[in-house]
């Protein structure tokens, strides 16, 4: 690298006038001369001036009524006025000298931007990148640098950096080379990584050390899972069960960061075990999609509703649906208007995969086929939020997306009082009142339970699915009855709209992959496609169950608090290592 600088000014007090060591000294100002602080003297002039201007006003409307000549005064009233004065010239002075020396900085910065110009020369490989560079006033920089550091802090350079890394870090922070470019153009996902990491902490001024970097295979999830990676954060994983249900023994893999989550959930699991286990069903299996589309007029519009929704026309629009993958099978089209607008909801299984850009491949397909009877059609756009993706909808509550589950147990009255620690009267009571009635005198749009989402997230985290949408699973209706006589307690879990897969997406990496061969469901079914995944959503609706019954039986029981301040809050003593931190 061939660095060329014009020599700069001979330093004058200071000959480390740019480097660090001088950061932290405080500038003289103006202000420093006041025998008071600063916001006290300015609230002291506001004061003195509004007041003296209040009662001067005050005395001059009296002299107006009674034709008293203005200019005679009193002393008071001479006072007043030249407070008035005297609070007015330091009220300019206050606001005018930060105007005037807006102008001087800005005179002072273009002389610093002159005398400090670097060229810069970085030849790489066979291609040769040459820039010019011309950094900011370097004290503006420090002053941007030291506001955004850590406290008590400086900005992290790894000394271990390669020589090369180092030029590629600087041409980041510089903008020769886009930070999203560097997999592809250095080739080495994990290498690209660590620079990028360096030039967002040399960038920001603000260190993540704690943030891993080694141990994680950057190739896997490189075009797939993540872009631009700089780490990857840890999130500790717990097993709750066995799980028995559907006779199969499940040990569910927790990825969370809640305390008492795990421990609830796997009480919860050894009530329904010493019970005899759960029993599940998968009532429906179907991703959905569904673009809005426009015409001239809602007329046109319901021809085309006509069209869609005529059993005539349904094979021809599977055959061309089902082109886009050997797993995709058109199930139902549903048509709705909203004036000429046309929302239509496609619904097909989809295998093992969660089946997103399965169903939006053959949603695509059709689209282009009606182009050729509907050739006024307007596609405005592939989803119209009719689907419904990651967002609480009456039609997912209705009529399900993915997989829906209704998981059930019966757990026996011994149980629930040797293990759960209630009464079976006592969580039927608390089942209605809470989960049903507060929910609806909430508002609720199907979360009529007690922490669904909490369990759906832990083990869609471990498993590599999609946690933005456990707002659909969140949708679920917990039930409780007593039976046998009020002996025993029926409880069960009913979720329209599991979004679940096996395959894609961020279940081939290895932690997530690993947890899914846990369970027995990794990767597509060799004897039924889609088995796995309708297995891996029963299992989430058996361990939604078990969190419920046990965070239900913990709110009747009155330990709920007790419980989260005895495994929900640390006792190690962190002082040290917030100290680490602020230093």
């Amino acid at each position: 690298m061939d660095i060329r600088r014009r020599p700069p000014k001979p330093p004058v007090n200071n000959p480390n006038r740019f480097s660090n060591d001088n950061d932290d000294q405080p500038r003289t100002k103006a202000s420093d001369a006041l025998p008071l602080p600063l916001y006290l003297t300015n609230a002291v002039f506001f004061t003195l001036f509004f007041s003296v201007a209040y009662y001067l006003l005050r005395r001059w409307r009296d002299k107006i009524r009674h034709s008293t000549p203005l200019h005679v005064i009193t002393i008071t009233e001479l006072g007043a006025l030249l407070a008035l004065v005297a609070s007015f010239i330091y009220l300019l002075g206050f606001f005018g000298i930060d105007f005037v020396q807006s102008f001087i900085s800005r005179a002072d910065t273009n002389n610093e931007f002159e005398d400090h110009r670097l060229v810069t020369c970085l030849p790489r490989g066979d291609v040769e990148v040459w820039w010019c560079h011309v950094p900011m006033q370097i004290t503006s920089l420090k002053t941007t640098a030291s506001s955004r550091a850590p406290r008590g802090g400086r900005r992290v350079v790894d000394p271990t950096l390669p020589e090369e890394d180092e030029e590629i870090v600087k041409s980041v922070i510089r903008g020769v080379i886009p930070s999203y470019s560097l997999e592809s153009s250095l080739g080495e996902c994990k290498r690209a990584a660590a620079i990028r990491r360096e030039a967002l902490q040399r960038i920001t001024g603000r260190s993540i050390e704690g943030l891993p970097l080694e141990g994680f295979d950057y190739e896997s999830i490189l075009g797939q899972c993540c872009e631009m990676p700089v780490g990857y954060v840890q999130i500790p994983v717990g097993i709750a069960g066995p799980l028995l249900l559907d006779g199969c023994e499940y040990s569910v893999p927790m990825a969370t960061t809640e305390g008492c989550l795990v421990a609830s959930t796997n009480r919860g699991c050894k009530a329904m075990y010493v019970s005899g286990g759960g029993t599940s069903t998968v009532v429906k299996d179907g991703m959905t999609r569904a673009p809005v589309v426009r015409f001239a007029s809602a007329r046109r519009a319901s021809e085309l509703k006509f069209y869609l929704e005529d059993l005539e026309n349904f094979d021809t629009l599977a055959v061309v649906f089902n082109r886009s993958s050997r797993f995709a099978r058109l199930q139902s089209v549903k048509c709705t208007l909203a004036g000429k607008n046309a929302y239509v909801r496609f619904s097909c299984s989809t295998g093992d995969a969660m089946g997103m850009n399965m169903v939006s491949k053959g949603v695509q397909n059709v689209l282009e086929f009606l182009t050729d009877d509907f050739p006024d059609m307007d596609v405005i756009g592939i989803s119209g939020n009719f689907c419904s993706d990651k967002k609480p909808a009456a039609v997912n509550w209705i009529e399900g997306r993915g997989k829906s589950v209704v998981c059930e147990a019966v757990i026996r009255g011994e149980i629930v009082n040797k293990v759960l620690k209630t009464s079976v009267a006592a969580l039927v009571e608390l089942n209605m009142l809470k989960n049903l009635t507060g929910s609806a005198v909430a508002g609720s749009l199907g979360g009529f339970n007690a922490h669904a989402s909490n369990i759906v997230s832990a083990v869609f985290i471990a498993t590599g699915q999609d946690p933005a949408q456990n707002v659909e699973l969140s949708q679920c209706i917990t039930m409780m009855e007593a039976v046998n006589d009020g002996k025993d307690i029926h409880v069960s879990v009913t979720m329209p709209s599991i979004e679940v897969g096996t395959v894609g997406g961020g279940t081939q990496l290895a932690s997530q992959s690993a947890c899914l061969n846990l369970l027995g469901v990794k990767g597509a079914s060799t004897e039924s496609p889609g088995m796995n995944s309708r297995t891996l959503a029963t299992i989430v609706a058996g361990a939604v169950l078990a969190g419920e019954l046990s965070l239900m039986s913990a709110i009747a029981a009155g330990q709920l608090v007790k419980s989260h301040m005895k495994y929900n809050r640390s006792s190690r003593d962190i002082s040290g290592a917030m100290t680490a931190t602020t230093t």
